[in-house]
């Protein structure tokens, strides 16, 4: 299984693109949606930002206000970091779970969706990454648009993150999202087309892994036996 870590920026289009690489069957992980879950009242990671952040980070009916939660730690770093501390080890053994269930199911490519893919260390575990790219004013613009936003609410935002120039440094392959939805799908039916392995290659690399596995563990289980008959057969000497 081929595993494709893929980010970018805030207004960038990187949704847009888990989509349509959704709609080719291609399985996504998103760390954002993961991110929801993982602070549901209840679970750890949602009583570890009350224990930090108080009360007043959440709505009338318990849940985690999120507008209000982005607001504090986007003008804040500190925060931020603390935040990330609280929600991200979860995001993390969720993704494991995911990819680990995808591999077991014979599944030959996978992305994961990663906004902080760079900044978390996480494009170490992928075979490439792809970031998705505009200039900074367009994300500007979109994000004005998308969200009603004021610039200098928006601008702040996208400060907040590792600039899209540095990301597209880090990466294995960029997509370009300065122009029209149309073009931005030929690009990633394109990138799929490519990345997706051959046959051969998807059945080495998913029957490799358990059956080396399996010759370890009776290796280890018949060293071991042999070590205790010899152990035995010492100890029972006269």
């Amino acid at each position: 299984m081929k595993l494709i870590g893929l980010t970018g920026g805030i207004g960038s289009g990187k949704s847009t693109v888990s989509r349509i690489i959704a709609e080719q069957n291609v399985p996504i992980i998103d760390a954002d949606l993961i991110a929801r879950q993982v602070v549901e009242p209840g679970r750890r990671a949602y009583k570890l930002i009350r224990k930090h952040f108080g009360d007043e980070v959440l709505n009338a009916d318990g849940t985690i206000d999120r507008p209000k939660l982005g607001a504090i730690i986007f003008g804040d770093s500190d925060k931020r970091k603390v935040l990330n501390s609280c929600v991200h080890p979860y995001v993390r053994l969720e993704m494991f779970k995911q990819v680990f269930w995808h591999w077991m199911t014979g599944k030959k490519l996978v992305f994961l969706d990663v906004p902080l893919l760079f900044e978390s260390k996480l494009d170490k575990f992928v075979n490439t990454t792809v970031v998705v790219f505009c200039s900074e004013l367009l994300q500007l613009q979109r994000i004005v648009k998308r969200d009603n936003m004021t610039e200098e609410a928006a601008t702040q935002r996208i400060r907040s993150q590792m600039p899209l120039s540095e990301k597209v440094k880090l990466a294995n392959i960029v997509l370009d999202n300065s122009s029209d939805v149309d073009q931005l799908k030929i690009q990633v039916k394109n990138l799929v087309r490519r990345l997706t392995p051959p046959v051969s290659s998807w059945l080495l690399g998913w029957i490799v892994p358990p059956v080396a596995l399996a010759i370890s563990g009776f290796f280890i289980k018949d060293y071991a036996t042999r070590g205790a008959r010899l152990l035995i057969a010492h100890y029972s000497r006269p």
